[in-house]
């Protein structure tokens, strides 16, 4: 082949491969950095947004995090929620007015506001917004009783959000089990699951990466947990 030939055959698969741009709301922590790594590592181009880059617990904020990842990729087909507060054991009666919005600001408020901003271009490019949700969501713990209240309303937003994005938006939910573990904890949340051992967040990162090429799958969550729930 000859060298113009060459130049101009991989200027003609450059020309068709398709953008693969995301963004990776709460990637500054231990999950959403795993996800946005993961993705980097597969090609995408990637914006990894913490606290600093806007505050998902307002509609402003979610918006501004969205406009400045779009305007810095040039578009978006990928948006993942994985910013979480609230998440700290404190008996019911105890908890506060500020310990409950922290559990929900972030998780719900943020998951809805968060598509509400990316709607309009990930139509565009007939994208997929994934929420990492958790397992708390389907098991009832009194401990953190506000914590389980978020995850089941974000859960319930991943399916909501899919019917209202459908059909140019796939909406899609991972729910982690024991995959950020505390040190010291290991041996025994391994326990609590069928593997006998933890995850860690690059499982997660995993999960995100297939849900992001399944085409054929909307509505649905991904329960990555080692056999938790089964427990």
């Amino acid at each position: 082949m000859s060298r113009v030939c060459s130049v101009l055959l991989s200027a003609s698969m450059s020309l068709q491969t398709p953008h693969r741009r995301a963004l990776v709301a709460g990637g500054t922590g231990r999950v959403g950095g795993a996800i946005a790594a993961r993705l980097r590592a597969d090609g995408w181009s990637v914006v990894a947004a913490g606290s600093a880059d806007g505050d998902l617990r307002t509609r402003a904020g979610a918006h501004a995090v969205v406009e400045s990842a779009a305007a810095e990729l040039g578009g978006l087909e990928l948006v993942v929620h994985a910013a979480g507060d609230g998440f700290e054991p404190k008996p019911v009666a105890d908890v506060t007015e500020d310990d409950w919005d922290a559990a929900l600001d972030v998780t719900a408020k943020g998951t809805f506001f968060l598509a509400q901003a990316a709607a309009p271009l990930l139509t565009e490019t007939q994208g997929v917004l994934v929420v990492v949700e958790d397992v708390a969501s389907f098991m009832p713990w009194p401990s953190f009783a506000a914590h389980c209240a978020a995850k089941a309303a974000q859960a319930m937003l991943t399916r909501v959000l899919a019917r209202a994005l459908a059909p140019h938006v796939r909406v899609c939910g991972v729910a982690p089990g024991p995959v950020a573990v505390e040190p010291g904890q290991e041996e025994r949340r391994a326990a609590e699951t069928l593997l006998g051992r933890i995850g860690s967040p690059d499982d997660v990162a995993e999960a995100v990466l297939f849900l992001a090429g399944a085409d054929f799958v909307t509505g649905s969550t991904l329960v990555v947990d080692g056999g938790r729930l089964l427990r």
